[in-house]
């Protein structure tokens, strides 16, 4: 699946006809025709901002709700080509936390800037998780009538949880078309190859896989998932996912709710 998303408004790019041009004719595939046609962007002189409200009324009219379109650009579009020259040293400035250095698998090794770029590569093997999961796609999930924050819900209310200090992990997997199709989104912890589940937990195998990893900053949860997840969809080598499936790490550093820091692996090719 070779999928990218426009640098400068973040339309998924899925077909050659969404593909800006150059000024010789050719196609371009950082940006879309509706932002960049014949070398030139269509609305030279318009703002991060004018750009994000402008996003925001094209999404409500395709029926998302109005103040979750508006967090969702705000949280992808600082880290989009377009926009990083001017604005991603005094953004990611304010989002600068220290890290640990850890041999822990996901801990950052030095200081971090949130970027739209892996802080490592690691090769995992596979995991077998248990929890409690469901089908959804991303313009569900942001259209404000998603099922996430419910699975969430759901997971923590069972009766079959591991000790609080457990790792916990937002695994997405069995993708039908990338990031624009239907995905299984389970929220649960890792278990054994053979261990037998109480009724009511799901399970998922993922298999052997190289990630690049992401790690936010640390923050309210609510805030810095987001913001992490708006620099993998800015991260330029869309093309590299393989959709095998793709995972948030909740460890010890997001035991806090108020001051979470949170790891996201993106499945590639081992041949980057």
């Amino acid at each position: 699946m070779n999928v990218t998303v426009c640098q400068s408004c973040g339309m998924p790019l899925t077909t050659p006809a969404q593909f800006g041009t150059e000024a010789d004719g050719s196609t371009t595939r950082e940006y879309c025709i509706y932002c960049y046609k014949e070398g030139k962007f269509e609305q030279p002189g318009i703002s991060l901002e004018g750009m994000t409200e402008m996003c925001t009324a094209i999404l409500k009219d395709e029926g998302m709700d109005e103040e979750s379109a508006r967090s969702m650009l705000r949280n992808q579009l600082p880290f989009l080509k377009r926009w990083r020259t001017n604005t991603t040293d005094q953004h990611a400035g304010s989002l600068t936390e220290n890290s640990t250095t850890s041999a822990t698998p996901g801990q950052v090794t030095t200081n971090q800037s949130l970027s739209a770029q892996p802080v490592r590569y690691v090769t995992l093997p596979g995991k077998r998780l248990a929890g409690v999961s469901a089908r959804t796609t991303n313009a569900i999930e942001i259209s404000g009538k998603g099922c996430i924050q419910g699975i969430w819900n759901n997971y923590f209310a069972s009766e079959h949880l591991p000790a609080p200090e457990a790792a916990r992990y937002g695994c997405y997997t069995d993708y039908t078309d990338g990031i624009t199709g239907e995905y299984t989104i389970l929220v649960g912890h890792e278990v054994s190859p053979n261990e037998s589940l109480p009724e009511g937990l799901d399970d998922i195998l993922l298999p052997p896989a190289t990630y690049a990893v992401f790690t936010s900053r640390k923050g309210p949860m609510a805030e810095v998932v987001g913001e992490a997840w708006g620099a993998v969809w800015a991260w330029e080598k869309q093309s590299d996912r393989t959709f095998t499936g793709d995972f948030e790490l909740y460890d010890e550093r997001s035991l806090n709710p108020e001051s979470v820091q949170v790891d996201i692996y993106i499945a590639v090719r081992q041949s980057r």
